[in-house]
């Protein structure tokens, strides 16, 4: 055992705790009175952190479809229930926050919200038994570059602020990129010579069942395609609130 390592003796302690500066009685009494702000910034980080992974595993769940991809989408959704619940009870006991207490509840809440839709987007596919087109991966990717401006513009708030407002911007963008490309996914799914080509190239059926699948199909893909542009309502919201709160400090 090295001299370092050689545990302290009984006067060696006590001469080390003579020689270690404590805080005062004053300082503890206005410790117990006033307690510490939390600090919320990295709090909220910490949140993001959950939601970009999130956001990551989703997006290689639906280029893969690979299913533990989305068991870790369900997996990190519970772990962000865990932060946002400890970010609750912190703010509920802290003292004084740097922040207004609303927009503090409403960041926490809106930044969990991200992880809840990526769980349900992997429920929903094994539930419809849909296989992720190229459109649902393109808009997973496009709603991934808005909440990786939204992690990184709360980093940016404990120390430039300022900095964050071109971030919140992409987030804005990334809502208004997935509308669109909603759209034009929901019209290349509703194309009538399109379907009608299918139909009469699938040689499952009489005509009536390939039409009721093909009518089926149409209805299980236009769910998908409108939850992730729910997802998108969702990232644009958080964005919102960054922006409130980055007004503040």
């Amino acid at each position: 055992m090295s001299e370092e390592e050689q545990p302290l003796s009984g006067k060696a302690r006590a001469r080390l705790e003579v020689n270690t500066p404590h805080p005062s009685v004053w300082v503890r009494l206005l410790e117990n009175v006033f307690p510490k702000t939390p600090d919320f910034f990295a709090l909220l980080v910490e949140q993001c952190e959950v939601m970009s992974q999130s956001m990551e595993a989703l997006q290689a769940f639906m280029e893969s479809g690979d299913p533990e991809k989305g068991t870790l989408v369900r997996e990190l959704e519970k772990q962000g229930d865990i932060v946002q619940a400890r970010n609750f009870a912190i703010l509920a006991k802290a003292f004084s926050t740097p922040l207004d207490r609303e927009d503090l509840y409403r960041a926490i809440t809106t930044i969990d919200m991200i992880p809840n839709y990526a769980k349900t987007t992997v429920r929903e596919i094994e539930a419809l038994q849909l296989a992720p087109t190229a459109q649902m991966v393109e808009m997973v990717k496009i709603l991934k570059r808005g909440t990786d401006a939204l992690h990184r513009g709360y980093v940016k708030l404990a120390f430039d602020p300022l900095g964050a407002v071109e971030d919140e911007r992409l987030v804005q963008q990334s809502e208004h990129d997935v509308e669109n490309c909603y759209w034009q996914s929901l019209a290349a799914l509703l194309d009538g010579q399109e379907r009608a080509q299918q139909v009469a190239a699938s040689a499952e059926g009489d005509v009536e069942l390939r039409l009721l699948s093909n009518t089926l199909e149409i209805f299980r893909h236009r769910e998908l395609y409108r939850h992730l542009s729910n997802l998108g309502d969702e990232v644009a919201l958080a964005g919102t609130v960054l922006y409130d709160i980055m007004v503040q400090v």
